[in-house]
């Protein structure tokens, strides 16, 4: 109270203002208004501050910039910054000192974007490590918010390794490195691979110092084709081909390994510049050839699995990594041309005989016609001469019939012992291929392999009867069957034929027979040994005319030595000739005329 008795009342102090609610103070408002804006910062619209984070929730962050209002901004806006908290200095942009409201708009979104561009840059250039936000997937790739820029993360640069399930890095935030800016298009491509490859080709360069061939290390299954395996040995890759996974055969590389598998594999080779690492899986494991029976020998009898095939024989598993062969020779006794594929399959079970043998270069053939006698070792007692049998048509050339009596039994049946009768020109005029022929055993070629065989011969030779009824100089009705330069043939009785030739083709009336013509033909010729019987037409009018002719020369002949004879009266009833008759007219005009 005392301290208030010592202060005096300002004697220009104006109540009437003050009760109406009006500035009291010596100094003026605007001097007021001037003196609080020198407390706050200068900003402009547009424009791009840092501000300090002094609140923030899951859905808001508050921010100050120094200025009369604070200004709240989206929390989804800092998701690429899961660190943020209270204190961290941040960049915004300015969209409105005030709004409706009276409220300060910020965007930290539009202030990294603003300065997005110089800043990725600037990471390109310096190489520098930024963070970024994945946000999805996209084809090829990823997109990454880097500075509020969408960027592309490539599949190939995630990691070093290939990734097989790219939907668990969306919403993660990752280091990334800019490895290309486009500035005409504002695309910007970074990398996370490029983080560790420095360090994998430090330790790439390590390992790759240290390979030799015969080396056994550990790595992992990388990728699988169908050509092979890539390994991964620590940064640097191999490949396992598909024929050194194992000492079997292998059809897909999936039936020994699989992806990610831990193995190990030996260096079986590299280039000078040892870019190109081949290994091995099965050189790890003893060969099979070195474990196979030291007892097995030719002869032995074993069993396996068709594992390949082709056209010239079937390779048979013994066991895992022992092949033999089996050529399509030692399928059957046969010896008709065919495929293997005739015989056996991919994945039959076999059972074939040890034909030959080689340990040191690892080679075995097999044979399954040995399962089988051969009918030649008793080919003269199942087939001897003389047998009949049925055979199987199996080919056909122009002198004769190939036949097959069983498998491995072949004859030839010459052309000329297909028919007593008919002129065979060619086998298949007679058969055909597939076609069952019954046959009789001429003649035994044991070493060759081949069998005479005859097919006429299981009939009578009808030549024999011929040989009486086609005498020459008999006569037969005949058909003209085919015409040729030579002559004609012609078809008799009895399923013969006959040739005629042009000249004895001559019809009475001049012209020459046609084909198809029936007409009468004379045996001028019959060969029995031969089977030919020569033919003539033209023989019957003109052997009528010689007989015509040398009838009336007899005749004239007969009657010239009847003149000569003293005239004899005949009794009536004998018996007299024309000739004779017309002698006696002529005498008895000569004795009438003499009496006058």
């Amino acid at each position: 109270m005392e301290n208030l008795k010592n202060v005096a009342p300002i004697e220009d102090f104006n109540w009437d203002a003050y009760e109406n609610g009006e500035a009291v103070s010596n100094v003026s408002h605007e001097d007021l208004e001037k003196a609080y804006d020198n407390t706050l910062n200068k900003i402009n619209d547009r424009e791009v501050v840092d501000g300090t984070v002094i609140a923030m929730n899951k859905r808001e962050v508050v921010v100050n910039i120094g200025y009369k209002s604070d200004g709240i901004i989206p929390m989804s806006e800092f998701r690429y910054n899961p660190d943020l908290k209270v204190g961290d200095t941040v960049e915004v942009f300015i969209e409105n000192q005030e709004d409706k409201k009276g409220q300060l708009v910020l965007s930290h979104r539009k202030a990294r974007a603003t300065r997005s561009w110089d800043r990725v840059n600037a990471a390109l250039e310096n190489e520098e490590i930024i963070k970024g936000y994945i946000k999805c997937r996209t084809k090829g790739g990823m997109i990454v918010d880097v500075f509020g820029i969408e960027a592309f993360l490539p599949g190939s640069q995630i990691d070093v390794k290939p990734i097989r399930d790219y939907d668990v890095f969306v919403g993660k935030t990752m280091e990334f490195k800019v490895v290309k800016i486009n500035q005409e298009f504002k695309n910007v491509v970074v990398s996370h691979k490029a983080l560790i490859e420095a360090e994998l080709e430090q330790q790439k360069k390590e390992i790759i110092s240290k390979l030799e061939k015969g080396q056994v290390l550990e790595g992992t299954v990388k990728n699988i084709t169908s050509y092979g395996v890539f390994i991964d040995l620590g940064g640097v890759d191999g490949l396992i081909h598909i024929t050194d996974l194992s000492w079997g055969r292998v059809s897909d590389p999936h039936e020994v390994v699989e992806l990610d598998q831990k193995l190990n594999v030996v260096i079986l080779d590299f280039d000078d510049e040892k870019k190109r690492i081949a290994l091995g899986l099965k050189q790890l494991t003893p060969h099979p050839w070195d474990a196979l029976d030291p007892n097995l020998k030719v002869g032995d009898h074993v069993k396996g699995k068709v594992v390949v095939m082709a056209d010239y024989g079937a390779f048979i598993e013994i066991a895992p990594g022992v092949e033999g062969l089996i050529h399509v020779s030692e399928m059957s006794w046969s010896q008709h041309l065919r495929s293997a594929q005739d015989f056996m399959k991919v994945g039959d079970e076999v059972e074939a005989v040890v034909l030959t043998l080689d340990r040191e270069e690892r080679k075995m053939s097999l044979g399954i016609k040995q399962l089988k006698p051969d009918p030649w070792e008793t080919i003269e007692e199942k087939y001897p001469v003389g047998s009949k049998h049925t055979a199987k048509v199996r080919n056909f050339t122009n002198f004769g019939v190939f036949v097959e009596i069983e498998e491995g039994v072949d004859g030839l049946i010459h052309i000329s012992d297909l028919s007593w009768t008919k002129k065979v020109k060619h086998p298949s005029e007679f058969t055909q291929i597939g076609a069952d022929i019954e046959v009789q055993v001429l003649e035994i070629d044991k070493e060759n392999r081949r069998l005479s065989l005859g097919h006429k011969q299981l009939e009578e030779n009808p030549w024999d009867v011929f040989e009486t009824v086609f005498t020459v100089g008999s006569v037969h009705e005949g058909t003209i069957i085919e015409m040729l330069d030579k002559g004609a043939v012609v078809a008799l009785p009895y399923g013969v034929e006959g040739f005629a030739t042009p000249k004895h083709l001559v019809k009475e009336d001049g012209t020459q027979a046609q084909l198809d013509e029936k007409l009468p033909f004379k045996v001028i010729e019959f060969n029995k040994d031969a089977k030919r019987i020569i033919l003539s037409h033209s023989r019957i009018f003109e052997d009528a005319a010689k007989a015509e002719e040398r009838a009336e020369k007899k005749a004239a002949k007969k009657a010239n030595s009847k003149k000569e004879e003293t005239p004899v009266i005949q009794n009536q009833a004998a018996s007299t000739t024309l000739g004779d008759i017309d002698a006696l007219a002529a005498l008895k005009e000569q004795m009438e005329a003499e009496k006058k």
